[in-house]
Parts: C-alpha cells; sequence; structure tokens
C-alpha cells in the first residue's frame, strides 16, 4: 500500500496525473526518492485524461534492482500487453505497437531483421553524416545568437539523420515532424488542442495513419526499385526474411517518434546540464576524451523514456515479497531507477566523467534493450562536439517547457544564447 501519512512528499501524488508531470523535474525527483526509501513498489490507480478512474491500476517500481529483475524475466512480465500504462485502441496498436510491444517469438524475427541496419559498426560509418548534418543546422542558426534549441537544433538533428539515413526526401520533414509530436506528445494541448479522449485519439490516428501511408509507399516503390538505403535494407534486402510494408511502417513510427523524440530530448536535457554545472562543461569542452562517459551521463541524467510497462502473465509470479495476479500492470520508472541512492552516489548530479555508469535510461538487460542505443550515443556525442566548435558559449537562459506526459521526459521549448558566430 502506499504510505499515506499525514505530511509526507508524495501525499497527493498520482503518478498517473499527467499535470504533476509537468512540475520542475527536482520536485518529481524528490518524490520518487520517498517512494525508493519507503514505498518502494506503491500502487497506483489508473485515471483518465479527464481525472476518472479507468483500468486495473498499476505498481510502480521504483528501485534500480526491482527493474533489473523485472527486464530480465520478460516470460513472466511481458511487453505484449502494452508498454504504456493505459491499454491503447486495438485500431492505435496496429499503426503505434511495433515490436517493443511483442513478445517472442515474433518481437525476436522482427528485431533480427531490425538488427541489419543499427550494429555498432554501421553506426560508427555514420559519424561523418551525422557532424554534416549538425553543422548544416548549426549554419542556420549561427548568425542570430539566439534560438529556440528545441525546435532550431535537437530536434532537427535526429530527425534529419534517420530521414536521410531511411532514404525518406527531405520535402516530408516538417509534416514527420508535426506527426511525431502528435504521436509522442498528444497528452500536450499544444500538439493536441482537443484534450478530450475523443480528440486525442482522433489526432493520433491521423498522425498515424498518415506516416503509415507514406512508408508503405515508399517501401512498396523500393521492393520494385532497391536504393542504398535503410529501408530497401528491411524490405528488399537478399535475405530469407524482411519486414513487410505494414511492418516497416510500424517500425517507422517506433524509429522517427521514440527514436527522434528519446534523441532530442537527451540533447535538450543536455544543455541545460551543462548550463547548469558549468564545472562539468568546462570537463567536457576542454577534453574530447570525455565524451563518451559525459554522453552517458547525459542520458541517464535525462532519462529521456520515463518508464515501461510489463504485465504479469500468470497468478503467484513474485517479484520479492510481493505476489501479482495473472494480468497485474507493472511499470518500471527508470528515471527514478538512474537516480537510486544504491547504485548512484549524489545520483541528482550531472557528473561527465561518472565511472561506473550502469544506467537503465536504455532500459535494462533483457530481449527489449534499446535496439538503438549505439545511434542516440553516436548523436548525442557528435552534437555536443558540433556545439563547442562552432557555438562554444551556448546556453540555455529559460527553464525547460516541460512536455505534459509522464511516458517522455520530453522538453518542447528551451531558449538558448551564445555568440553569433559567421560559419
Amino acid at each position: 500500500m502506499t504510505d499515506t501519512t499525514a505530511g509526507t512528499i508524495a501525499d497527493g501524488v498520482n503518478l498517473d496525473d499527467l499535470d504533476w508531470w509537468t512540475k520542475p523535474a527536482d520536485e518529481r525527483d524528490r518524490v520518487f526518492a520517498y517512494y525508493r526509501a519507503h514505498d518502494p513498489r506503491p500502487f497506483f490507480p489508473e485515471i483518465d485524461m479527464d481525472g476518472n478512474p479507468r483500468g486495473r491500476g498499476f505498481t510502480a517500481i521504483t528501485r534500480y534492482a526491482d527493474i533489473q529483475e523485472v527486464s530480465r524475466r520478460p516470460d513472466e512480465f511481458r511487453n505484449g500487453a502494452g508498454v504504456n500504462i493505459y491499454d491503447q485502441a486495438e485500431s492505435l496498436s496496429e499503426f503505434l505497437g511495433s515490436f517493443i510491444a511483442m513478445d517472442n517469438p515474433e518481437h525476436a524475427r522482427l528485431r533480427k531483421i531490425v538488427s541489419r541496419g543499427f550494429t555498432a559498426k554501421n553506426m560508427d560509418l555514420l559519424r561523418d553524416r551525422v557532424a554534416a548534418t549538425a553543422r548544416e543546422i548549426i549554419a542556420g542558426i549561427a548568425e542570430r545568437g539566439e534560438c529556440d534549441f528545441v525546435t532550431d537544433f535537437s530536434a532537427l538533428l535526429p530527425l534529419r539523420v534517420v530521414d536521410d539515413l531511411l532514404g525518406i526526401p527531405r520535402e516530408y520533414e516538417q509534416q514527420i515532424f508535426d506527426a511525431t509530436n502528435v504521436v509522442l506528445g498528444a497528452s500536450d494541448a499544444e500538439y493536441c488542442p482537443d484534450q478530450s479522449g475523443r480528440g486525442i485519439a482522433r489526432e493520433l490516428m491521423r498522425a498515424a495513419t498518415w506516416m503509415s501511408d507514406l512508408l508503405r509507399e515508399l517501401a512498396t516503390e523500393r521492393i520494385a526499385h532497391p536504393k542504398d538505403d535503410l529501408i530497401t535494407t528491411l524490405v528488399a534486402a537478399s535475405q530469407d526474411d524482411n519486414l513487410t510494408p505494414a511492418e516497416l511502417a510500424s517500425f517507422f513510427i517506433l524509429l522517427v517518434g521514440a527514436g527522434n523524440e528519446t534523441t532530442r530530448n537527451a540533447i535538450s536535457h543536455g544543455l541545460v546540464a551543462l548550463t547548469r554545472y558549468p564545472d562539468q562543461r568546462a570537463l567536457w569542452q576542454g577534453d574530447p576524451s570525455v565524451t563518451p562517459s559525459a554522453v552517458e551521463e547525459v542520458v541517464r541524467w535525462a532519462s529521456p523514456v520515463q518508464y515501461m510497462r510489463r504485465t504479469v502473465t500468470g497468478d503467484g509470479v513474485r517479484l520479492g515479497e510481493q505476489e501479482f495476479a495473472d494480468g497485474d500492470k507493472v511499470v518500471l520508472w527508470y528515471r527514478s531507477g538512474n537516480r537510486d541512492e544504491e547504485v548512484f552516489a549524489d545520483g541528482d548530479a550531472f557528473l561527465a566523467t561518472r565511472d561506473p555508469n550502469p544506467h537503465v535510461a536504455f532500459g535494462a538487460p533483457g530481449p527489449h534493450f534499446c535496439l538503438g542505443a549505439h545511434l542516440a550515443r553516436l548523436e548525442i556525442g557528435v552534437a555536443f562536439e558540433q556545439l563547442f566548435t562552432t557555438l562554444p558559449d551556448i546556453r540555455a537562459v529559460s527553464e525547460p517547457d516541460y512536455l505534459r506526459s509522464n511516458f517522455i521526459h520530453g522538453i518542447k521549448h528551451l531558449r538558448a544564447k551564445f555568440t553569433p558566430a559567421r560559419i
């Protein structure tokens, strides 16, 4: 049971209340610290957009060790029933599920195909392309002396890299940007003004259908006329098994939605961290060899994906002393795990040379560890290398404008200033 003792910092908190997630991150982190210390597996009712009860509720997993344990046991804590707290409508699951919301053997089949394009070797070959893309974007803002760091840089970089990698024409960039904002930010009125359940479902379906139709069309074209791009690799390679156009469309929504959103938010939070911790910025900026550890710390400190849900597969499944029933929902709060005092000393602080840093921002060990982790690390590292070189004094000059979401730790807008430069 959740501790309801009067006067605790957790009084009145429901982790399914999206308004609570617009509070300052430090305030939210203090609540999770309370749970880790006093009530590490609290239970919460589910609520809809109007604050009304829905679903069967969920158990929040707040400690690092428990997150690791659940992740290692996919046969007892499954993904296939959904990865969000709420149960997604079947009509939307067709577009938005992808293989992160599947169990084996189908998950293993799709992941094996997709992994062709995401090996560490392939990602290293992309370094020059990512750097050129970062320089191109920076050149567009350098003379201004200020920008919205999210919309002008951090959101564009991963989106443009992925589109170029797949072979999607640049003419679709703005539409894809707008559609992914809806898919990952539908609970925020900036991206979906009608916050009724019906309004959100309508906008989600519109955005997902548009992206799905685009990728089905491109996949069909590549099957007929292969090119040197990732779409061809996934749907028309000379392999025994390829993605179907429909499977590619679903994967694309995952890649440019979750992949773009998480990387863009890691980069955005990274600028916040470097502004708040100037000593760590100087350390990283003055020594490029710090980049690998600094990137891991950016990802840990940001925790762009805040949770993943698992569903219990049978009565009597246990986690420590706690017993669950078939169909119970457990929610792995990665950001809480990434600040667990048992693992991370001074976990709220940003330390560019933190070592060891066994964070779970890409997921914990198990079959669903993030396939795009290599690409995300590459993009984050290159982004700051290029910023340090061309806009060396760039800094945040406003508090983050947080996305109204408990799934993505999103920053919608972040004002930044720098000495104007001519590139």
